[in-house]
């Protein structure tokens, strides 16, 4: 998940439960067999419909996921509009992909009215936004609830592109995800995307004496110097994995290892002893059982950061309209 995926790009996406308020026993595999049996294939019918005309869509829906997740909890929350709501945050500017959940909820209420909840449709459209972009499948575990606060100030301690290891390290700590899932999590942004303005500083004026920033390799800064100069267009947006951005695949590492990580935070993870272990598992160049590692291991992450905090029945509830509470 957070890494945005898109024009904030802190896409790294995500967050487990470990006695950091958990509540996955509300889940299952299948919840929704007997009262929506085609829930599922709804959901997925509608990502791709919205896939096929864009692409870019699915790091914006693998965003959206990680916001949903890391503040209040997987619980819909973020899709609620309002002054003071979670969608006024700084945190969550260039947040999208709203429009392709009103679709699947509203395809939804039309089969099984009342019934599959906008936090569950969130969890449903990530991983299918995933496999869409040729990336993994996972069996999403369901019966989230909505919950019905959603605040702006709340949102104020996603991860940022400026952190370091250590307070990265130390956000995913708080929501129960240890340094494998993190570095896994990740991952994500080998389909995301970020605007020159989140990273320029890297080019020009990393240092006081107005130099680049050593880690970016000497080939790839020239090639970014290129995309973003400096009195150029701030908002203009550039690949995460410019090797391969519209695959999820394990490209993003490579990057990293050979110092091509677009944002700072990325490439800080090859500094740091515990997380180069994890970079140089995926990065490496031995097909075969490490070359689908983290294709398994990126589901698993996405499964744990999916069940922080979920809302039962007794404080939650299934939204007719997922930006507003009934």
């Amino acid at each position: 998940m957070g890494v945005y995926l898109g024009n904030y790009c802190y896409l790294m996406i995500i967050v487990l439960v470990l006695g950091a308020g958990v509540r996955s026993q509300s889940l299952k595999n299948g919840y929704y067999s007997t009262s929506c049996p085609r829930a599922e294939s709804i959901v997925r019918s509608t990502i791709e419909s919205h896939f096929d005309s864009d692409p870019t869509i699915s790091p914006g829906l693998l965003r959206l996921h990680f916001h949903d997740c890391f503040v209040q909890g997987c619980d819909g929350s973020v899709l609620i509009k309002g002054k003071s709501a979670e969608q006024a945050a700084l945190a969550s500017s260039g947040l999208r992909g709203f429009e392709v959940i009103d679709d699947a909820k509203a395809r939804l209420e039309s089969a099984c009215p009342g019934v599959v909840s906008c936090a569950d449709i969130l969890a449903l459209a990530a991983r299918d936004a995933v496999l869409l972009s040729s990336g993994p499948s996972w069996t999403v575990p369901t019966g989230r609830k909505d919950g019905r606060i959603s605040l702006a100030s709340e949102a104020s301690n996603l991860p940022s592109p400026l952190d370091s290891v250590a307070v990265q390290k130390q956000k995913f700590q708080a929501k129960g995800l240890d340094t494998h899932d993190l570095v896994t999590l990740l991952g994500a942004h080998t389909i995301g995307q970020t605007d020159c303005q989140f990273f320029r500083y890297r080019l020009y004026n990393f240092t006081v004496t107005g130099n680049s920033d050593p880690t970016i390799s000497p080939s790839f800064l020239t090639q970014l110097k290129t995309l973003c100069p400096p009195n150029g267009d701030g908002s203009k947006r550039v690949a995460l994995d410019i090797g391969s951005p519209s695959n999820f695949d394990v490209s993003f590492f490579k990057n990293l290892r050979d110092g091509n990580g677009i944002l700072e935070s990325d490439q800080r993870l090859w500094s740091d002893s515990e997380t180069n272990d994890v970079v140089k598992k995926y990065a490496s160049t031995i097909r075969g059982l490490l070359g689908f590692r983290f294709d398994n291991e990126f589901g698993k992450a996405m499964i744990k950061m999916s069940s922080i905090d979920v809302k039962t029945d007794v404080d939650g509830e299934v939204r007719k309209i997922c930006s507003q509470v009934n």
